[in-house]
């Protein structure tokens, strides 16, 4: 990265705070910049048509413009410079579709931590693509003189190492042997190549080529379509410092088109005849001079539809009886040809015979020269390759038939493509206390019901289990089963998260995406944390729930939705409705049949046989044997007070096999230092406080916990929330929480 001046930064962004804090964000870090806000796409424009911009910070979202007009009008006017975005959200749908445009990066306003090494990394990435080009630019040039010679005199070069057998070969010598430039070259496939009849005395010059030195020698080649080409090859013998260092460089040149004009003499008419006419292809001859034909075979004038006895028709007459719709195609390929002294012609044309019969024909064309070396006529052959064109129609109409059906199929499993798998915490509900028992006879009864039901619970209890446990013994069991974190997904995209959107319907939408109540249907949709749902989700998830109807976003469609719905949270719901912030009438159509899930503190009886199932998971999955638990441990797990539940058990157990050093198992007693055998405590929570006054509540809670969001010292917990939904309301109300962390 060039450091000789200052950084010049561009910054579209509409609050000069923001500008000011991401300059001093990058000047903290040592980075020496001037940064220049615009905030309109005029002001923005007229900049990057001045220049002399190193680097680009833009906003997503701006009163009058928007972030990927913005880079789309960067990436035509100024290309080489960096682009970053440096927005307060900017969904992950968006950023990728950004990131395809061209954007270097992007970088989060309540994250400026990665400001700095990813503006200090899109320097190095553009320094290094300039660098790239230059070099690129000055080797492609080269490349091409060296090409476009070979090319013109149908010459290729190749080296070869004979100790260690390596082969190079140019771009023109892989177009002589008619193989893909990606082939590897070697010895074997230029004998593979070469005519039987040619191979031993290829083979003999090969093996000697160390003792007899310098050759020259002819031989053909067969191609993929069994045809004959004669090359002609020259090569030198270099021979290095050590006496087995030799290396071989010569050329090949394609000498096919000498050999077939004197093969054309000795050629037997009659015989020629009757192949073209196995093969159903004809021979012609062009006159480049007089734009004429000079020669048609017998089977040409069958093909084309025309009588040899009145001679070969002027080009004039030809050209009426190719079909009007390849008129212009068979002209431009054609004059191009002739004019610019193509090596092959290779069309593929229609006729229409005067009979109304279309034929489909391709023409291979292959220029000759006289004498003087000077571009004389085209010689060819045209092929009715009618057959071939119907068959390969048939198949692609049979391929359209395949597609339909596989995205029928596709939509009909979208479900089970998208959906990750989601392992529970447990493969099996384990235990057998009476409160699970409850749990469970609840959840026999409900299963074949088809009701909404409403899982509560502390986190880590494993409602989403129970769930998917009513889901199995339902009569949905055989269709799809389709989660969504509410919680997890930011506001703006949940309703299309939900219920799809249409092509356009917002910024990013660049194609329909279906909704997780399409994928679902006829099964069951999973909506955890639904106390997270916004205002607006809310209403038009009642009216799923009550006439069983949605529309996509952005559409006017009425879609039908077959789908059993299941509901859960930890959240106390009625304090939300209090709050103001859940709907009274959603809740009571999720509450159709609720289901509380025990805490650990109301299951202990279940800890042992939890315990136990967990040393057995994780003991196979490190290979380690424990043949005994430590009465003392087991004791501490049963005292504790499990605020993660189940979840916090599971991991507790992991830690403790990964760290076991002997066949007992024990549990580091530091780890289970928090509360001990204590009832639920009711402290102050962020559910009593009125929405308006959040924010100053979600601050100061912060301040207290030093900007740190988990942990029992945590934000959350001052709050009384889970640390996932601090989480989401930190960034719904674009609070910087790294603003309160001390050094």
């Amino acid at each position: 990265m060039s450091t000789s001046h200052r950084l010049r930064i561009l910054s579209l962004e509409d609050d000069p705070n923001d500008t000011e804090l991401i300059q001093a964000s990058l000047e903290t870090e040592g980075i020496d910049c001037v940064v220049t806000r615009v905030d309109t796409q005029a002001a923005f424009s007229a900049s990057l048509e001045q220049g002399g911009i190193d680097l680009i910070l833009a906003d997503y979202k701006l009163p009058s413009f928007d972030g990927l007009s913005a880079l789309k009008l960067a990436t035509s006017i100024s290309p080489e410079v960096p682009f970053l975005f440096v927005s307060g959200t900017l969904g992950e749908e968006v950023a990728i579709e950004a990131l395809k445009i061209g954007a270097t990066d992007y970088v989060l306003k309540t994250r400026l931590s990665r400001l700095a090494p990813s503006v200090l990394r899109a320097l190095r990435e553009a320094d290094g693509r300039a660098e790239r080009k230059r070099t690129e630019k000055a080797l492609s040039r080269s490349e091409t003189f060296l090409a476009e010679a070979q090319r013109l005199s149908r010459t290729g070069s190749f080296g070869w190492n004979i100790r260690t057998r390596e082969v190079f070969w140019s771009a023109e010598t892989y177009r002589v042997f008619e193989c893909e430039p990606g082939t590897t070259p070697s010895v074997e496939l230029v004998v593979e190549r070469t005519h039987p009849e040619d191979r031993e005395r290829l083979q003999h010059v090969f093996e000697h080529a160390s003792e007899t030195g310098d050759f020259d020698i002819e031989h053909r080649l067969i191609s993929d379509d069994g045809s004959i080409k004669h090359v002609r090859v020259v090569a030198r013998v270099i021979r290095g410092d050590e006496p087995e260092d030799l290396q071989i460089v010569g050329a090949v040149t394609d000498v096919t088109e000498a050999k077939r004009a004197q093969e054309a003499l000795r050629r037997s008419e009659g015989y020629l005849a009757d192949a073209q006419r196995l093969t159903r292809t004809g021979s012609w001859a062009y006159d480049v001079a007089t734009r004429r034909g000079i020669h048609w075979s017998q089977e040409n004038f069958r093909l084309l539809g025309f009588d040899p006895k009145e001679g070969v028709p002027p080009h004039g007459k030809f050209f009426q009886r190719i079909h009007p719709d390849d008129h212009e195609n068979y002209s431009n390929a054609f004059e191009s040809a002739i004019t610019h002294q193509q090596p092959d012609l290779d069309l593929e044309y229609r006729v229409v015979l005067p009979n109304g019969e279309t034929r489909y024909v391709h023409s291979v064309g292959h220029p000759v020269f006289d004498n003087s070396g000077n571009f004389s006529e085209y010689i060819g052959t045209a092929m009715d390759v009618t057959e071939q064109h119907n068959a390969r129609a048939a198949l692609e109409t049979a391929f359209q038939e395949i597609q339909t059906l596989k995205d029928q199929l596709y939509k009909e499993n979208i479900a089970l493509r998208e959906e990750i798998v989601q392992t529970s915490m447990f493969e099996e509900i384990v235990g057998e206390s009476p409160a699970l028992r409850a749990v469970l006879a609840r959840v026999t009864k409900v299963a074949p019901a088809d009701s909404t039901v409403l899982i509560t619970g502390e986190t880590g209890t494993g409602k989403e289990l129970i769930a998917r446990a009513i889901h199995k013994r339902s009569q949905r069991s055989a269709r799809a089963f389709v989660s969504v974190n509410c919680a997890a997904i930011p506001a703006s995209l949940i309703s299309s998260e939900l219920f799809g959107h249409e092509k356009g319907a917002f910024t990013g939408a660049m194609q329909r995406r279906l909704g997780r109540f399409e994928l679902a249907e006829g099964g069951t949709l999973f909506l955890d944390e639904i106390g997270e749902l916004p205002p607006e989700t809310q209403i038009a998830l009642l009216r799923v729930l009550q006439e069983r109807e949605f529309e996509r976003v952005g559409g006017s469609k009425v879609i039908r939705a077959n789908v059993r719905v299941i509901a859960a949270t930890n959240r106390d719901l009625q304090g939300l409705i209090d709050a103001g912030t859940f709907r009274g009438d959603l809740y009571y159509r999720f509450n159709v049949f609720p289901i509380e899930m025990p805490s650990l503190r109301q299951r202990r009886e279940d800890i042992p046989l939890l315990v136990e199932y967990f040393i057995d998971r994780y003991s196979a999955k490190t290979g380690k044997k424990i043949r005994s638990i430590e009465k003392s441990t087991l004791d501490r797990l049963r005292q504790y007070a499990w605020p993660g539940n189940i979840r916090e058990l599971q991991n507790v157990v992991e830690r403790s096999v990964i760290l076991g050093e002997s066949e007992t198992f024990t549990v580091d007693g530091s780890w289970l230092s928090g509360e001990v055998d204590q009832p639920d405590r009711a402290g102050p929570t962020l559910l009593k406080i009125p929405p308006s006054q959040e924010k100053r509540a979600i601050e100061a809670a912060l301040a207290e916990a030093h900007g740190r969001v988990s942990g029992p010292s945590g934000a959350a917990a001052r709050l009384g929330i889970p640390p996932s939904t601090l989480d989401s309301k930190i960034k719904t109300l674009n609070i910087n929480k790294h603003r309160f962390t001390t050094n």
